[in-house]
């Protein structure tokens, strides 16, 4: 039997870790773990046009499976096309290993042609990011960060020369034992002591959610009905603890809408659950505020905390819910889902008024007819800016369905790239991209990876030939928008060229058959949809001191629009308050 190289050994421990495929673009110094890949039955090469899709993709994979997903890119300016993708992954705490292929070792430090230094690179955008510069260093280094990234769920960072790849592997390794699932955390006794004496003095207590709510839907349901609490929830949280919620009072922040904000507010009590929300502002500073993370950097780094617990979610629920005494005021409950119905009453016009007629579309009319015809357990990519205020206030989850999106990171042109990730990990599972006409094309050479893979995504190109929401920002800011306009091809006809589906919707009567038909293409299909570049309306309290970037602060619904099916829900919670 042959000696393996390192190359084929790294390769190995890839897939005793559960790795079945590495994104990534080929490249010389890539050249020995690619072909040890092309002799490995139980690992595929995803050959993608930009290694920066290469990272999402591997996020995105890693977000949907819960697994440990990979990516690759050669030296220099290919793996430094990674790090925006690693960013984003290392922000939504998905397990990614990233293999930085490197320049020969006898160069290193010389100025080389190529030359970067990965291990440098990347260490903000990972909990290790390390160099491989001699053999014996395998298996070990590549075993300690698989642990970092799953354990740590985040990313890792291997630098590769691809000299020593080459070599021939240490003789007599021990196959040590790989992590692959992080384990539960329980917070101490005097932390549970302590959140249960604060929850039964309080009157009014309101649970904010985000997404380490992931898997505790129940025993949130459950402890809201005990202690009599609206939910809230962070953008991120959305898809874990809207669903079959009889005490949703809706989203806070940027993207905001319903009764959250005066929830968060006029508590007494506010609980936030697995959410590292960064709009502090959004925040009160005058109630007393406890906070419940895994990750114990994050406790107290948003607001001032009267009790910082470590520990699971749902975890801490379940030793909380025999404990806590039973509340059964339920005036401050009532009161807020009465105010989230009102709210949402009082908005939903926006886009039902002879919406059928409007031309250009209204993008909300895009967004409610795509929530209604997409599969119960699809999975949607949601590009940064408007696309995001469209799923968050129009996609309905259902404990089934997934949204991903750059919701940490913010980074454009994440949806299609995403979607490839999501759609390699079940091809028979519906996989809808929520594209702007800018995401879209930055990073639209990797259509080109839809076509040759067959991938059958499917993406709703929300056309309106602008960069939308920062035109939002330029407005409230007093500035005259500039720059964002964008002159655009008929993408349908692209898609078409590509050896797609492709079709292009003007008017509001052609937009749900157009889905229909690209939902039923067994390929890759994209549905180009004309939208107005004109639907935004902002409330009249907003100042320019309110915009940072993307963070608009201090303003309880920052945009005005529809609500689609939430309304409805809003609607049911209210009919089934009970009457004295």
């Amino acid at each position: 039997m042959a000696k393996q190289n390192v190359a084929e050994q790294f390769v190995d421990i890839l897939v005793r870790a559960g790795v079945r495929r590495l994104y990534g673009v080929v490249g010389d110094s890539l050249n020995p773990v690619v072909d040890a890949i092309r002799r490995t039955p139980d690992i595929d090469w995803i050959q993608v046009r930009h290694e920066e899709v290469a990272a999402f993709a591997a996020g995105a994979e890693a977000q949907v499976t819960g697994r440990l997903a990979a990516c690759a890119g050669s030296c220099g300016p290919g793996n430094l096309h990674l790090i925006n993708g690693l960013y984003d992954a290392h922000r939504s705490m998905a397990p990614v290993l990233a293999l930085a292929s490197h320049i020969p070792s006898s160069e290193i430090g010389l100025g080389f042609f190529q030359e970067t230094h990965p291990d440098r690179l990347f260490s903000e955008c990972s909990h290790y990011s390390e160099l491989i510069s001699n053999p014996r260093q395998m298996p070990r280094l590549l075993h300690t960060a698989i642990q970092h990234a799953v354990g740590q769920s985040g990313v890792s960072v291997v630098a590769l020369p691809g000299d020593v790849a080459s070599e021939p592997a240490p003789e007599k390794t021990v196959e040590t034992a790989l992590v692959t699932a992080r384990p539960t955390v329980r917070p101490s006794d005097a932390e549970i002591d302590a959140l249960v004496r604060m929850i039964d003095d309080a009157e009014r207590v309101t649970l904010f959610c985000g997404s380490g709510t992931a898997g505790a839907h129940a025993e949130v349901m459950q402890f809201a009905e005990r202690v009599k609490s609206p939910v809230g929830h962070a953008l991120r949280g959305k898809e874990w603890i809207q669903y079959d919620n009889p005490f949703d009072v809706g989203m806070s922040g940027l993207l905001g809408y319903g009764a959250a904000y005066e929830a968060t507010h006029e508590c007494d009590l506010l609980i936030m659950l697995g959410t590292d929300f960064p709009y502090n502002a959004f925040l009160p500073d005058d109630v007393r505020i406890v906070q419940v993370d895994v990750r114990p950097e994050r406790l107290g780094r948003r607001s001032k905390l009267d009790l910082a617990v470590w520990g699971d979610v749902r975890e801490t629920l379940r030793c909380l819910l025999p404990r806590v005494r039973a509340k059964t005021d339920r005036r401050f409950l009532d009161k807020m889902l009465k105010k989230h119905a009102d709210a949402l009453e009082g908005v939903v016009k926006a886009y039902t008024r002879k919406v059928e007629k409007h031309v250009p579309i209204h993008p909300e009319y895009v967004a409610s007819v795509l929530d209604e015809l997409a599969d119960d357990d699809a999975v949607f990519t949601v590009d940064t800016g408007m696309c995001n205020v469209w799923a968050a206030r129009y996609i309905s989850p259902n404990g089934r369905r997934r949204i991903l999106g750059s919701f940490s990171h913010g980074s454009m042109a994440n949806a299609l790239p995403q979607a490839i990730g999501a759609q390699f990990t079940d091809r028979g599972r519906q996989v809808v991209s929520m594209s702007g006409d800018g995401g879209f094309s930055m990073l639209m050479g990797d259509f080109l990876t839809l076509v040759q893979y067959d991938l059958p995504v499917k993406i709703v190109l929300f056309n309106n030939s602008a960069l939308s929401m920062v035109e939002l920002e330029m407005l409230v800011a007093g500035l005259p928008s500039y720059g964002t306009t964008n002159r655009n091809p008929d993408f349908a006809a692209i898609a078409r060229a590509a050896g797609a589906y492709g079709v292009r919707v003007e008017k509001p009567k052609q937009l749900a058959g157009a889905l229909k038909d690209a939902f039923k293409h067994k390929g890759p299909a994209l549905v180009d949809v004309v939208t107005d570049p004109n639907a935004l309306s902002i409330p009249p309290r907003i100042s320019a001191e309110m915009v940072t970037g993307f963070a608009l602060s201090a303003s309880k619904i920052v945009l005005d629009g529809g609500v689609g099916r939430m309304l409805q829900m809003a609607r049911s919670n209210l009919r089934n308050l009970p009457r004295p």
